[in-house]
C-alpha cells in the first residue's frame, strides 16, 4: 500500500516548482519588456566625443557617459 504522506509531499513539491517556474518566466518577460522600451533620446553622441577627443567621463559623472553631468559637462551643454 502506498504512503499517502509521501504522495502529498510530491504533489506539494510539484505545485511549488510549477509556481516558481511561472514566476521566473513572468520576471523574464517583465525584464524583456523593460529592456525593449526606448530610452529617452540623448543630446550628446559618441561622434561628439570623437570630435572633441574628450572621454565620456570628461563631462559625465559616470566614466561610461550618460546620466548626471559634472560642472564641465554642464558648462559645455550651455
Amino acid at each position: 500500500m502506498r504512503n499517502s504522506g509521501s504522495s502529498n509531499t510530491f504533489e506539494s513539491m510539484t505545485v511549488t516548482i510549477t509556481i516558481g517556474a511561472f514566476a521566473a518566466l513572468a520576471a523574464i518577460m517583465v525584464a524583456a519588456v523593460a529592456l525593449t522600451i526606448a530610452p529617452p533620446r540623448a543630446e550628446a553622441t559618441p561622434q561628439l566625443a570623437a570630435q572633441t577627443k574628450f572621454p565620456c567621463g570628461q563631462c559625465h559623472v559616470s566614466p561610461g557617459g550618460g546620466g548626471k553631468l559634472k560642472p564641465f559637462g554642464q558648462k559645455y551643454k550651455r
